[in-house]
């Protein structure tokens, strides 16, 4: 990438100086320049500058003071996914650096935009270990997009353009910014702000080459059995419209990945569930009989594919991915389409031939009958005495109407959500899925109701995972968030117990878990709470979280041991999944 004076962002028509301030005032203004508004974090001394001088910005940019730096990252994640824009935050050096990197890595991998602002020691101080000093550049190049240390306030402007383009072109990512000290105190005469639209050596956006696009046409237009897998690629190039319009055309079947959920209607006739590990029977099995597979903004992860020498041998895969690394990467394509699918997919849709497999999509609904059958009904109409997670599920969604921005945290309760919550809207499932990030759930749902302020939010969260970030109910009691925060507790670490019972001889090691009084927590934050453990009471419980104005904490108690079908174990083939 080329050095910041090759950066193509332009300066301002006039030589005379614009602005004159400090580094953290340049930085806030061009906060303010990009269309920031919302803004988390936590000070400290390095970054104490840019915090005086937010003091004089509280009318142009809300700051949310979270109660630890993950959290702070997490929720600007939540921010980004149901706004569509770029989440900020704002970290001291040291140890607040590297409580970002956890979220950093999470953005990374699923592909969310952020600009996060670390501060940093005086410049004459780097390298001599002074007090709250870390190399967070280095530390932090593997799970960034871009990062870059600023010693010199004149390179403010210049650097915070760049970094807010690359965070949001092309396949999104996190972006770091470390700023020294002494630059943010430093007072300069700074030119207007520019915003960055071109840099000469990076590519976000690969050339569309139609040759390839006719290519996938034709293969598609002769496919007996077309099988298409979307993900969030769909979401992030805003191209739900495009991708409907594609699929209603051809009439081929649709699966997506935990992160694609929602970019169309879950009870779209040709939506035909999720994939991979936890997904729907017919999907996973159905993979290994069709014979064309059109991928759209996926990238084939372990969990979707299972054993690879086993995924789709016999079919011919079209690829279609703005990022060329992912083509190829894991499973080989006969034809790799590059680009922004919302301008692929136009092209694509235009060359098909309108069809219907009607035999082809009835095959899909024969395979996941026998899901409801024997995993389905069961797990959300129970005879048991014990609730289940899916039935809380089933009356959420009922309550909702599939309206509702659902957030998850990392567990069984993750997957049960994830198969069984209603979208009818996009950027509407907010879960950690590349990373599998414990703590995710409760910050990320504060920033998707900042993000999303008009929606209800509700964070589903696990017993496990609801304790490794309990402190952000502060944020809630001290911002007002109105989260609907729901705890299904089983009592043990599920997805982990899950495996130990079925692969390990149900030696559980280290998963009971004992939790705290839930609801005496959220009381002490000022959180109105109750606790549910009857079926009789749960529909009403449910009635009182979502309707009550503020934020809310419900714990359901679910019952201990039950798992989450069907699975594909580890090592084996997608069509291998077990319904039990």
């Amino acid at each position: 990438m080329e050095t910041l004076q090759d950066t193509a962002t332009k300066k301002a028509t006039t030589s005379s100086p614009t602005f004159k301030g400090s580094g953290s005032q340049m930085l806030l203004n061009a906060l303010i320049e990009e269309g920031v508004s919302t803004v988390f974090g936590y000070p400290g001394g390095a970054i104490m500058p840019i915090y005086d001088a937010l003091y004089d910005y509280a009318d142009k940019l809300e700051h949310i003071l979270v109660r630890h730096e993950q959290g702070g990252i997490h929720a600007a994640q939540g921010y980004a996914r149901t706004s569509g824009r770029v989440g900020v935050c704002f970290a001291t050096s040291g140890p607040g650096a590297t409580n970002l990197v956890t979220g950093l890595a999470d953005a990374q991998i699923d592909s969310t935009p952020l600009v996060c602002i670390t501060g940093q020691v005086f410049a004459h101080l780097l390298g001599t270990d002074a007090f709250q000093e870390t190399d967070v550049i280095n530390i932090t190049t593997p799970v960034t997009k871009w990062n870059y240390q600023i010693t010199d306030a004149k390179e403010i402007p210049e650097v915070l353009a760049k970094a807010f383009y690359i965070a949001k072109s092309g396949r999104p990512g996190p972006v770091l910014i470390d700023i020294t000290k002494n630059a943010q105190l430093q007072v300069e005469e700074f030119e207007a702000y520019v915003k960055c639209n071109h840099i000469r050596s990076y590519r976000p956006k690969p050339k569309v080459r139609v040759e390839f696009i006719e290519e996938a046409a034709k293969l598609i237009n002769s496919a007996q059995k077309p099988f298409v897998l979307f993900g969030q690629g769909v979401i992030l190039g805003n191209a739900e419209q495009e991708f409907k319009a594609f699929i209603e055309k051809t009439g081929i079947p649709a699966a997506w990945t935990i992160m694609g959920e929602g970019a169309i209607p879950t009870d779209h006739p040709l939506n035909v569930g999720m994939l991979g590990m936890h997904g729907n029977y017919g999907p996973n099995v159905l993979t290994n009989e069709a014979d064309v597979i059109i991928a759209i903004g996926m990238r084939f992860d372990d969990r979707v594919t299972g054993r690879l020498d086993k995924y789709a041998k016999q079919a011919k895969i079209v690829h279609l991915d703005i990022d060329p690394a992912e083509i190829d990467k894991n499973v080989k394509a006969e034809v790799g389409v590059w680009g922004d699918c919302k301008e692929t997919l136009p092209i694509l849709t235009n060359l098909v031939k309108e069809n219907k497999h009607e035999a082809w999509v009835a095959l899909f609904r024969d395979y996941n009958q026998q899901e409801i059958d024997q995993v389905i009904t069961p797990e959300l109409y129970p005879s048991g005495e014990e609730m289940t997670m899916g039935e809380v599920l089933r009356t959420l969604n009922e309550l909702t109407g599939g309206d509702a921005v659902i957030v998850t945290d990392v567990g069984q309760h993750q997957m049960v959500a994830c198969r069984y919550a209603k979208f009818n809207k996009t950027r509407s499932n907010v879960t950690s899925g590349g990373l599998g990030t414990m703590g995710f759930g409760l910050p990320a749902a504060i920033g998707a109701k900042y993000g999303a302020p008009e929606r209800t939010v509700v964070a589903i969260i696990g017993d496990g995972g609801f304790q490794m970030t309990p402190q952000e109910l502060g944020t809630i009691m001290q911002f007002g968030a109105a989260v609907k925060i729901l705890i299904l507790n089983n009592q043990f670490l599920g997805m982990v117990r899950q495996w130990q019972q079925l692969f390990h001889d149900k030696r559980y090691s280290f998963v009971n878990i004992t939790s705290p009084d839930f609801v005496a927590l959220a009381k002490s934050y000022y959180i109105e709470a109750s606790k549910v453990d009857q079926r009789a009471e749960l529909r009403k419980a449910l009635e009182t979280m979502i309707n009550h104005e503020g934020s809310y904490l419900l714990e359901v108690m679910v019952g201990k041991e039950n798992n989450v079908f069907p699975m594909v174990p580890q090592g084996c083939s997608v069509s291998e999944i077990r319904l039990k």
